[in-house]
């Protein structure tokens, strides 16, 4: 169960941090306002899966507000991450070209 409820997460994060919803957005012609959240989207998301899992509602709320506020810490995580990569993107590339064009001028 904690497995799927992280998997949950995950990808109602990774899938807003990437675009995706944006991107459904776009092809369907209007907002789905749930889903531009990654709070709001794994909420739903949690809570609809865990009070069929449960069949009960208390437990549900609880795992879902914890998923709610896990799921902003995951997008931090993800945007750091993305500062890294452009980090070692512009400085990989910046240095290959200048390479490239002192290897030209030669």
């Amino acid at each position: 169960m904690w497995i799927d409820i992280a998997s949950i997460v995950f990808v109602c994060v990774t899938m807003n941090h990437l675009g995706l919803v944006k991107a459904i957005e776009d092809k369907i012609g209007y907002e789905l306002p749930v889903f531009d959240c990654v709070k709001c989207s794994s909420f739903w998301c949690v809570l609809v899966y865990t009070t069929i899992l449960l069949h009960h509602i208390i437990a549900p709320l609880a795992i879902s507000f914890l998923a709610s506020y896990l799921a902003i810490w995951l997008e931090l995580l993800e945007g750091y991450i993305d500062t890294i990569y452009i980090r070692l993107y512009e400085k990989i590339f910046s240095d290959a070209d200048n390479d490239t064009i002192a290897t030209d001028s030669l």
